[in-house]
C-alpha cells in the first residue's frame, strides 16, 4: 500500500469514528485562524477536513485532493488541487497545460467554470447543514483576456454573515463570486482588471424536499 493511500485510509478512519471536533472552526490545513462565532456544521465535508487536519502539514493538501475527488467522482479526474479549505475561504488549482487548453491556446471555458464551481461549491459545501442538498442554479463568466500558461488559481469566500444566513436558512440560494487568479502573469504588466471574473448562484433544499420531488410529490 503506498503512503498516499495510508494517509487516506487514516483519514476516513478518523472521521468515521471521531466526532467532529474544534480544529476545523479554529484552524485550517494551511494553519490559518477561522476562529469565528458561527457554528461550525457537521456533514461529510468538514468531518473529512477535521481529520485531514490531524495528518501532517505536508500531506494535507494532497489527501484533501484525494478525498474530496472521491466524493465528486468528476472533479477527481481533472486534476483540479484543493489547497485551502475552510469555512471561509476555498482555493482550489489547476495546471494550465495541453489537455486543458482550448484551440487557440488558452485555458478552455469549461476548465475555468469547473475550478470556479469547485471553489464555490465546496465553500457552501462546508456550511451546510447535513439535512439540505446544494444545487448549482446559475452562473456568469466573463473573459476579459486569456490565460495561455502557467498554473491558474480560484479563490471563493463567505462572511461570517453570510455562513450564519446559509444555517440560518433551510432554502435559499446565493450569488458566491470567484476570483480567478493568473498566477504566472507579470502582475505589472498586465491591466488591472482580473483576467476571468465569475459569478455562481447555488441554491440550497431540505433533502426531504428533494427527495419527495424524486418520488413525484408535489409542495401542498
Amino acid at each position: 500500500m503506498s503512503a498516499l493511500n495510508t494517509l487516506f485510509n487514516t483519514a476516513s478512519s478518523i472521521a468515521k469514528h471521531t466526532p467532529l471536533k474544534n480544529v476545523l472552526s479554529q484552524t485550517s490545513h494551511d494553519g490559518s485562524d477561522n476562529s469565528s462565532g458561527v457554528r461550525t456544521v457537521n456533514n461529510t465535508f468538514t468531518k473529512m477536513l477535521s481529520a485531514t487536519n490531524m495528518l501532517p502539514k505536508s500531506a494535507q493538501s494532497v489527501v484533501l485532493t484525494q478525498i474530496f475527488g472521491r466524493i465528486v467522482p468528476y472533479v477527481g479526474t481533472t486534476g483540479v488541487v484543493y489547497e485551502t479549505v475552510t469555512p471561509n475561504k476555498v482555493v482550489v488549482s489547476l495546471e494550465n497545460d495541453k489537455r486543458v487548453q482550448n484551440h487557440i491556446g488558452s485555458v478552455h471555458a469549461v476548465a475555468v467554470t469547473l475550478l470556479a464551481e469547485t471553489a464555490t461549491g465546496f465553500i457552501l459545501g462546508v456550511n451546510l447543514p447535513s439535512d439540505r442538498v446544494l444545487l448549482v442554479k446559475s452562473y456568469n463568466v466573463n473573459f476579459y483576456r486569456p490565460l495561455k500558461k502557467g498554473q491558474i488559481g480560484a479563490v471563493a469566500t463567505l462572511t461570517d454573515e453570510q455562513r450564519q444566513y446559509i444555517l440560518d436558512t433551510p432554502k435559499g440560494d446565493m450569488v458566491i463570486p470567484c476570483v480567478i487568479d493568473d498566477r504566472s502573469s507579470d502582475k505589472k504588466a498586465s491591466s488591472d482588471k482580473d483576467p476571468i471574473t465569475v459569478e455562481m448562484t447555488w441554491a440550497w433544499i431540505p433533502k426531504a424536499e428533494l427527495k419527495a420531488r424524486r418520488d413525484g410529490k408535489k409542495d401542498k
